[in-house]
């Protein structure tokens, strides 16, 4: 997690390149500016963002990162949560969620303004399905090993 420095050096070319800015952002970048900033796309706020993220992840081991980023993250307009998500859309807490459910909900992130849960389109609906392949591949003892901190 933390930050990711190529990412952001391959966006900034993009840019330079006259692409439009993009994000790169890790998701303790985006549980730093979920948490501590404002919205919005500026260098200032990017820099303040990678700086708060290398202490994030200095302080909070990966489990810590995942739990604050799901509970602040923006899963809808004013849905921010993903036990506020679960009952939402799917009317039901998050820890009954079907893999499919659970892989709709991540499919949005990080920009469920444009993203919806419901209707999905097409790509969120590619998103689901490279997620739960992810899931596939790593298998429930990765989740296991992320749970007790290993």
């Amino acid at each position: 997690m933390g930050v990711d420095f190529e990412a952001i050096r391959q966006a900034l070319s993009e840019y330079r390149a006259g692409e439009g800015l993009r994000g790169a952002s890790t998701i303790t970048q985006q549980t730093a500016k979920n948490l501590f900033l404002w919205n919005g796309r500026s260098f200032i706020r990017k820099a303040i963002e990678a700086g708060l993220a290398l202490v994030i992840d200095g302080l909070w081991p990966k489990q810590r990162v995942l739990e604050v980023y799901l509970n602040i993250a923006e899963f809808g307009p004013g849905i921010y949560g993903v036990e506020a998500a679960s009952q939402a859309y799917f009317g039901k807490p998050a820890r009954h969620l079907t893999e499919y459910q659970a892989a709709l909900l991540a499919a949005v992130l990080p920009n469920p303004n444009v993203l919806r849960v419901n209707p999905p389109s097409s790509y969120v609906l590619e998103r689901v399905v490279w997620i739960r392949g992810q899931i596939a591949q790593l298998g429930a003892g990765y989740l296991r090993d992320l749970e007790s901190g290993r």
